[in-house]
């Protein structure tokens, strides 16, 4: 049973959305405002918290941006619908994905189960244990990341979409084809949310020695992950 951390001020759509989140199989805990949610993610005892953005006290960015600062926790923030600066800032600060509201449970609950879905590390034995892409060293089954020996620290997100790349490096692999696999959703239209993450991809792997980002952007198809 997956524990969900749901930091909104809104208590009645909070008390909804636990009833419905419970029905469905999550253990839920509410609090209603950002510093009590900051608190109880870093206790590290929860699968995913759900942050709305507008809070008194602290805001759901700010929360989310104390969250980062400590933990790989998934988070998944409420925006407001077409409150595109709120929507992408979350983004750049590490939010896995984000949900407009108003929202539908069934919406919030496909939401959650794609992003749980992607943290799972799964072992297969058809895949191979380790993935090499230059400087790059991937290990799905642990979920961990080495780039030129270093750890890397990559959101659940990230690391999908980096895995992605890394399957494919030296190829374009298109945006519609990481949006399935990076985020567990079809690619929706001016849906900035891939190329949000692969910007803060960008700035984790550092440029090529002629100035140039290891990830290409291949205008109206997706992206390559550079082969040394």
């Amino acid at each position: 049973m997956a524990k969900v951390l749901l930091v909104d001020d809104d208590v009645d759509l909070s008390s909804m959305l636990k009833e419905y989140l419970e029905h469905e199989g999550f253990a839920v805990d509410v609090v209603h405002d950002g510093e009590s949610g900051v608190r109880l993610a870093l206790a590290d005892g929860y699968d995913i918290a759900i942050l709305d953005v507008m809070m008194p006290g602290i805001s759901g960015i700010e929360a989310l941006r104390r969250i980062r600062a400590n933990s790989r926790m998934p988070v998944l923030m409420l925006t407001a619908r077409g409150d595109d600066v709120d929507r992408v800032l979350g983004l750049e600060l590490g939010a896995d994905d984000y949900v407009p509201k108003p929202c539908t449970p069934r919406e919030l609950v496909a939401r959650l189960r794609a992003i749980l879905r992607r943290t799972a590390p799964v072992a297969s034995a058809a895949e191979p244990t380790t993935i090499l892409a230059g400087r790059l060293s991937l290990w799905p089954d642990k979920r961990r990341a080495e780039w030129d020996g270093q750890p890397m620290e990559l959101t659940s997100t990230e690391f999908n979409l980096l895995e992605a790349l890394a399957r494919q490096v030296g190829n374009v692999v298109s945006k519609a084809a990481l949006s399935e696999l990076g985020l567990g959703r079809p690619l929706s239209r001016y849906d900035r949310s891939i190329d949000v993450h692969v910007s803060n991809l960008r700035q984790k792997l550092g440029s090529l020695p002629d100035g140039r980002s290891w990830i290409q952007t291949v205008r109206g198809i997706g992206y390559q992950l550079i082969r040394e």
